[in-house]
């Protein structure tokens, strides 16, 4: 049969899957038998070279094959996607790395422990960064107290400590300007209308302690948290003072820090602080080293929080009525069930000792690494700044500039794409880097 003939095969493959016609194959088949001569005892076609353009072409005219072609094509537009082009560039890589001499191989593995020696020393750069870091904390400390009793209401700010330019200034010397390009008769009009609503203001203008709010502000603003916020936390939240921020000591293993939250006596809970403590890992992992990009968190620890009967908005209790289908009688059930609330913060999933955890924890821990990490880089450096929100609109201004380029990116990729005339090798890029471990 035609099958056997490695030139025709590609033919016969496309109407065979494509088709599945069997009277097409046939046809075929006869075609070649009696154009091309066979061997009537073992039925394999015989093919002159010169036939086969022909057969090819008179195929290649059925409308069926044509549209089953066409489908399988239309099936590959867009099919350019990053896993199926690492997977290309990865197995190019090693098909490259099995060819190379194993003179090459030999430096090549020279080359690798070089790499391990550069990450433990890049892990000793990160302990002497570490230990920066608790010098200037005891610094920040004297900052972060003033600042605390600012917050709380516990000292006043002196006229030079609250000297900055501010909107209200800005309002007054507009009112000034006015006033200099009003006629003569019109300014001791306005200037007595402006002292009438400053009267006016003074009476209305409260004098709270401190500033009100201020964390529970700073909660709602920054969306990462304001997710984990509840109306029922809001109350608890509106008693947080301060929060802190202490590193481990230079040297202890394992390094790490510890989130403390101050806060003042309230309805709530008896603990005046609580706390969440982060472990990292600050040196290579024996079993990857190549992936040490510096410390990272690898696991957390809460605190048991004290509250006061009927207090705890972790938890909630709801009544279920069951009935009995034999008497026929009824009875109320309480069960108490996990509540959404910020506080279940202080509770994170606990892993097992051989470090196996299951998605949704994975997932959870995850998210919990990276708010521990927001509160110490970001939160309690710049709370002021998140509390009026001039970080919240620095940090957007961040992320919509990152997204006008992966939106540009991919435009100019479309259009690419879309171009005839486009040759990807000569495009100008280079060529995607070859990972290997």
């Amino acid at each position: 049969m035609m099958a056997d003939n490695p030139d025709i095969k590609p033919v016969e493959t496309a109407v065979d899957i494509e088709m599945g016609n069997k009277n097409e194959e046939e046809s075929v088949e006869e075609l070649d038998l009696e154009e091309g001569g066979g061997d009537a005892n073992t039925g394999k076609a015989v093919i002159d070279a010169s036939k086969v353009g022909d057969i090819t072409s008179q195929v290649m005219q059925n409308p069926g094959v044509l549209a089953a072609l066409q489908d399988r094509l239309d099936g590959l537009v867009g099919r350019g996607s990053g896993y199926v082009d690492r997977c290309c560039i990865n197995k190019t890589c090693h098909v490259m790395l099995c060819s190379l001499p194993k003179v090459v191989k030999r430096r090549i593995k020279a080359l690798k422990n070089l790499q391990v020696k550069y990450a433990k020393t890049e892990a000793k750069f990160y302990e002497e960064v570490h230990e920066l870091e608790c010098k200037y904390a005891s610094l920040y400390q004297g900052l972060y107290d003033k600042r605390k009793e600012i917050v709380i209401g516990s000292i006043e700010p002196t006229d030079s400590d609250c000297e900055w330019p501010s909107s209200d200034e800005e309002d007054e010397d507009e009112e000034k300007e006015l006033l200099a390009s009003s006629p003569p008769q019109d300014e001791l009009k306005k200037k007595a209308a402006i002292e009438d609503k400053e009267k006016e203001d003074d009476k209305e203008e409260e004098n709270p302690t401190g500033i009100p709010e201020f964390w529970l502000t700073i909660f709602k603003n920054v969306n990462m948290l304001s997710e984990m916020v509840q109306d029922h936390d809001e109350p608890i939240l509106s008693h947080l003072d301060d929060i802190l921020v202490k590193f481990s000591e230079p040297g202890q293993t394992p390094m790490g820090f510890t989130l403390e939250y101050i806060f003042s006596p309230n309805d709530y809970f008896t603990n005046k602080v609580l706390t969440k403590q982060y472990t990292m890992r600050a040196e290579p992992d024996e079993t990857d080293p190549f992936s040490f990009e510096g410390p990272e968190i690898i696991s957390c620890t809460g605190c048991t929080v004290d509250w006061k009967k009927g207090k705890n908005v972790t938890v909630k209790v709801i009544k279920k009525k069951q009935k009995h289908k034999g008497r026929g009688t009824t009875r109320t059930v309480t069960k108490t069930i996990q509540n959404d609330s910020f506080f279940n913060f202080f509770n994170p999933p606990q892993v097992a000792d051989d470090g196996d955890m299951d998605e949704e924890t994975e997932i959870l821990l995850a998210a919990d690494f990276e708010i521990g990490h927001f509160f110490r880089e970001r939160i309690i450096p710049k709370a002021v700044l998140y509390f009026t929100g001039e970080a919240i609109e620095e940090d957007d201004e961040y992320e919509e500039e990152g997204e006008e380029e992966d939106a540009e990116g991919e435009e100019g990729d479309e259009e690419d794409e879309n171009d005839p005339d486009f040759d990807p090798s000569k495009d100008g890029q280079k060529p995607a880097e070859c990972k290997q471990q």
